[in-house]
């Protein structure tokens, strides 16, 4: 970084002055130019500099692109925040519960000491020979020259491989109805900025309702397979019969509720997300034959017409900055959140106790001081010179710090052995009449799917 952005986070100053920003509407602030274009939006915020300052509605809040800011709230002054209200939301904290994305303080160590020892990565490794399977099996239906939804169809693996790995459970049947249903309770995640996410969130509306019936249908189906997992008491070699048998020090365990939160966490972390990662890089690889051909070139010489395993991965790499270069373009999770606890500088600006701070992926990792044409698909950048020379948090798909996610190693894994799966036997093109928009909700996705024509390879 050069020196003009060598700009460090102290102790306030009195003579510190507040951050510049849009000012917006009287009333709702930069609500409503936010909700018409969020993403536009937060491109356009950067003009104003690497802090800036805006009201949404009653809320202080702060927009952070600097990779330096970043890595000060995220971890070199992690305790001095905690998630943002965005994440402790009424319908937030309804779908998730206290797991490990939301509970703080002694309550989040403890859940991620009991939680950690299910995603140790020799334990992780074990689930490659699952996720070939499954993806090998869904293929197997697939016909030349038909068109499908790639997005659907990769939402549909990978909540199949996630309850597989976290139950040892074969719900191929209910798969696609626990996709639906879990698509519908994201969906007014990308009204956050309007004062119907306010009312919705706090009064019994059709959303509201709609809602709740939702998360209980989700609900019958956990506890149940929790239940079922009680009763019995084996060890399945899953992820719930590691939570179910962790014990803290004091010899406490996790209970239902617990168990349920965690759960609902790792499916919608360990089944979205890579989903989504997965359909843009499909969708990135249509545009780009030259890439295609360089990762179908790897394809073959690793694998010579075989199934991949966890042991080919060291050799796919090519693959794996495929995966790279699309979460860089296309964060499944394009924004993180904090919230304050007491005032600080940062940038030589104040910052008050109880402002809400937001650093975003979409914006960092397109940033051109980082990264040259930063708008285009180019794999071939993350050379380890590369990696070596960028800034710590110029790239974090992963979030980072004490809270960075538990399963990235599990996700990384699942996009590379997944890509290399259907890869090998399948290209896509994009329909030409369909324009795949994006939808910034809870994660970032195609608004109408991602429609492609088959053709084996």
């Amino acid at each position: 970084m050069n020196e003009a952005h060598d700009i460090r986070a102290s102790t306030t100053r009195k003579t510190a002055l507040p951050a510049p920003g849009p000012t917006g509407n009287l009333v709702l602030g930069v609500m409503p130019e936010f909700n018409r274009d969020t993403l536009g939006f937060i491109e356009r915020a950067r003009e104003y500099g690497d802090v800036v300052r805006m009201r949404f509605f009653y809320l202080t809040v702060h927009f952070l692109y600097n990779p330096d800011h970043i890595e000060y709230v995220l971890s070199t002054n992690a305790k001095n925040f905690i998630k943002s209200r965005s994440l402790r939301t009424p319908f937030f904290r309804k779908l998730v519960g206290n797991g490990l994305l939301t509970s703080e303080g002694q309550e989040w160590k403890r859940q991620r000491r009991l939680a950690q020892p299910a995603f140790h990565r020799q334990r992780i490794s074990g689930y490659g020979d699952v996720m070939v399977e499954y993806a090998d099996r869904m293929i197997s239906g697939w016909n030349e020259d038909e068109v499908r939804d790639i997005h659907r169809d990769m939402m549909k693996l990978t909540l199949e491989i996630v309850v597989k790995t976290l139950f040892n459970a074969d719900i191929s049947g209910e798969a696609d109805k626990v996709g639906r249903v879990l698509s519908k309770m994201v969906k007014p995640f990308a009204s956050q900025a309007t004062l119907k996410w306010i009312l919705d969130n706090r009064l019994p509306t059709p959303t509201n309702r709609r809602f709740h019936a939702d998360a209980r249908e989700i609900d019958n189906i956990v506890f149940r397979l929790i239940a079922e997992r009680r009763s019995s008491g084996a060890d399945q070699g899953d992820l719930l019969s590691m939570l179910l048998a962790a014990q803290d020090e004091d010899g406490s365990r996790m209970t239902d509720r617990q168990l349920r939160d965690e759960v609902m966490t790792l499916f919608l972390a360990g089944h979205e997300t890579t989903a989504l990662t997965l359909s843009w890089a499909w969708y990135l690889l249509a545009q780009n034959p030259e890439v295609e051909k360089n990762f179908h070139a790897e394809l073959d010489e690793v694998l010579q017409g075989r199934l991949p395993t966890v042991a080919d991965m060291p050799r796919l790499k090519y693959t794996e900055k495929i995966a790279k270069e699309s979460m860089r373009l296309y964060p499944p999770a394009y924004g993180v959140g904090r919230e304050a606890i007491q005032e600080f500088e940062l940038g030589g600006y104040r910052i008050p106790a109880k402002a809400q701070l937001f650093m975003f992926q979409w914006v960092t990792q397109r940033d051109p001081r980082f990264f040259a044409e930063p708008n285009r698909f180019y794999p071939e950048r993350w050379t380890e010179e590369f990696t070596s020379g960028l800034p710590k948090y110029a790239d974090f798909p992963f979030g980072g710090g004490p809270r960075a996610c538990i399963g990235n190693y599990f996700a990384m894994m699942e996009v590379v052995l997944l890509l290399a799966t259907i890869g090998q036997r399948f290209r896509f093109s994009l329909l030409p009449d369909h324009q795949v928009s994006l939808m910034p909700a809870m994660s970032l996705r195609p608004a109408e799917g991602i429609p492609v024509r088959v053709a084996k390879r």
